[in-house]
């Protein structure tokens, strides 16, 4: 059975996760190092992992399976799940998959080397109700895809 899985520390769309998840009735795991209020929906769970550097991305690699989906902004952390066979998501509703996620990494390990090399500053542009909006049309679609 499909079963959703959050990144949850950081992530903007957590409300959005549960409103699709429960019309669906989907397992949904959002997964923290603390610090998130728990969700009163039997099919949310909490998952609070041990503090630590990649702490919740292990926990996440370990139980996510084929067809599942991901959502996460860790681009190193969707690139191992997607080897798993799953789907990853981003909060602004790019969705990752095998066929796009070399260049994503690619892109990522780009700006990160510009990043220390001071060529580049700053981070994303911010959130916005359409980037929201976005997000929970592609969620939407990829749960309609897997049913």
């Amino acid at each position: 059975m499909l079963k959703i899985y959050v990144d949850a520390d950081a992530c903007p769309v957590r409300d959005e996760v549960v409103k699709v998840a429960k019309r669906h009735e989907l397992m949904t795991y959002m997964v923290s190092d603390g610090g998130i209020r728990p969700f009163p929906e039997k099919l949310i769970k909490l998952v609070v992992v041990a503090p630590g550097e990649d702490a919740a991305d292990d926990w996440i690699f370990e139980k996510i399976g084929p067809g599942d989906i991901l959502i996460t902004s860790d681009i190193l952390l969707a690139d191992r799940c997607i080897k798993n066979g799953a789907v990853a998501l981003k909060p602004s509703g790019d969705v990752l998959e095998e066929k796009n996620i070399g260049s994503v990494v690619a892109s990522r390990n780009l700006m990160a080397g510009l990043r220390e090399a001071g060529e580049t500053r700053g981070g994303p542009r911010p959130f916005t109700k359409k980037d929201r909006s976005r997000f929970t049309n592609s969620l939407e679609s990829l749960v309609c895809q897997a049913k």
